[in-house]
């Protein structure tokens, strides 16, 4: 068992994702996987059944259930058995299999059209193995098609565990962070951070388009006790701020996560 997978054997992903915060960037993610699930559609005249949509890292199925059970066609691959036999158990609609995001051998070229990449990312720490990532997802992914890659942000970590945490001095003195403050492999041996700045170069490597990038959560993992104590309607409001805001990239860099939302060529 890696290190990765003994970690979310005892990691609740489904209590994050259900927390406020949770929903904040579910919610986001799902507008937009929805708008380009449409955009889908019409382009190339399929009917839901007929859209074939891959999972990468799909948990216990957070994404890739509703979905099915919107209609699409909807493969999962995760890599931990604990998850997989989560995701297995809540339904039968998702075609689930443990998997590597790096090695799809499983799959031909050209299979999917939409591929969420939304969980390794978070994980691989080095730029071949993100582009390793990126280049199978590219590759089983058809032309035209689309490919979501969910990151986790640099100034977020920075922020939350250097400063509001108080580890400043230790992560300054050990070098978990560089001179421009920028997280270094030796900041979290599980979690990678990136700036946007990373992203535009993997996506120029791996030749992939931007349609555009959004913030998953904004400001939303920041404030955890401060959205618990808002009533329905005021959670409502902030989910309407957030939404007007998750495109402008002045509060992009800052958010907790993003999503990169790419066209294969």
């Amino acid at each position: 068992m890696t290190e990765l997978e003994a970690y979310y054997n005892k990691f609740n992903e489904e209590k994050r994702l259900d927390s406020r915060h949770g929903q904040v960037e579910f919610i986001t993610s799902m507008k937009y996987i929805h708008k380009y699930l449409k955009d889908t559609a019409l382009r190339t005249g399929k009917e839901k059944k007929e859209i074939k949509l891959l999972d990468l890292g799909a948990g216990t199925g957070r994404y890739s259930i509703p979905l099915a059970e919107e209609g699409y066609d909807v493969t999962a691959v995760e890599l931990v058995k604990h998850n997989l036999g989560r995701l297995k158990q809540k339904s039968s609609l998702v075609k689930a299999y443990q998997g590597n995001a790096m090695k799809l051998s499983r799959f031909a070229d050209d299979t999917f059209d939409v591929t969420l990449l939304f969980g390794p990312m978070y994980h691989l720490h080095s730029e071949e193995e993100k582009l390793n990532a990126l280049s199978e997802a590219k590759r089983v992914t058809k032309p035209g098609g689309i490919l979501f890659v969910a990151y986790i942000m640099n100034e977020f970590s920075v922020i939350t565990y250097a400063f509001k945490e108080k580890h400043i001095t230790e992560a300054l003195e050990t070098g978990m962070l560089d001179d421009t403050y920028h997280c270094t492999k030796k900041a979290n041996a599980l979690y990678s951070m990136v700036r946007l700045e990373d992203m535009d170069s993997l996506n120029e490597k791996a030749r992939l388009k931007r349609l555009q990038v959004i913030a998953a959560d904004g400001a939303a993992n920041y404030m955890r006790p401060f959205l618990n104590a808002l009533s329905k309607e005021e959670f409502e409001h902030f989910i309407d701020y957030h939404l007007a805001t998750c495109e402008r990239m002045d509060l992009m860099g800052a958010s907790g996560h993003t999503v990169d939302i790419l066209q294969i060529p």
